[in-house]
């Protein structure tokens, strides 16, 4: 099975017929993809103005995309690594059980779905690299009452999601799932009172 990497390269290589360079594009998401497999293909063909069904793009487009898919796994591999280091010193010093925000980690390991978005068409706007350098920012910081990735106050609470851990908030605005560990106490009880479609104050 090939790896990212190597997929990265079938997608720039020109001897490639352009069939080969966008089925090795959509291929390196099963590797990484920060919104979900779907999610993440809307947006970077949204981005890149590539069609979605084209099995002949543009190749510089092709190109465009996968390196902002590679700046995007830069970010979240540059992450992990810290996140290794950080759990072998605490093991180091007899911290074994892993906090909340480890749990998140877990779920997300390699990169799949660090920005879960439910709804496929919905997705932050800008370069995926920089909504995941604010997730990590808000994952080292202390909890807020907003969406890390585009600072939206509206959170729904969502059950039967398809993706563990299966229920949580959502914002409204760019469709994520926040991490529970990123939101204040309070921020999670408005979003279930959202859910209950109670009348409340997102200030």
């Amino acid at each position: 099975m090939a790896g990212f990497r190597s997929l990265a390269r079938q997608v720039r290589d020109p001897r490639n017929d352009l069939a080969l360079r966008r089925y090795s594009l959509r291929k390196c998401l099963e590797r990484f993809a920060p919104y979900g497999h779907r999610a993440t293909w809307d947006h970077l063909c949204g981005m890149h103005r590539i069609g979605p069904e084209d099995r002949a793009p543009d190749p510089a487009r092709l190109v465009a995309a996968l390196d902002e898919l590679e700046a995007a796994r830069a970010v979240w591999l540059a992450y992990e690594v810290e996140f290794a280091q950080r759990r072998k010193r605490e093991k180091h010093e007899g911290l074994r059980r892993p906090g909340s925000i480890d749990d998140w980690h877990r779920r997300t390991w390699g990169g799949f779905g660090v920005a879960w978005c439910d709804d496929p068409a919905v997705h932050p706007d800008g370069p995926m690299a920089e909504v995941l350098g604010r997730m990590i920012s808000a994952l080292r910081g202390a909890p807020g009452a907003a969406c890390p990735a585009c600072g939206g106050g509206l959170l729904v609470w969502k059950q039967d999601l398809a993706h563990e851990p299966w229920f949580g908030p959502v914002c409204s605005g760019c469709g994520i799932l926040v991490p529970q560990p990123v939101l204040t106490s309070e921020a999670l009880a408005r979003a279930k009172s959202v859910r209950r479609g109670a009348l409340v104050s997102v200030a």
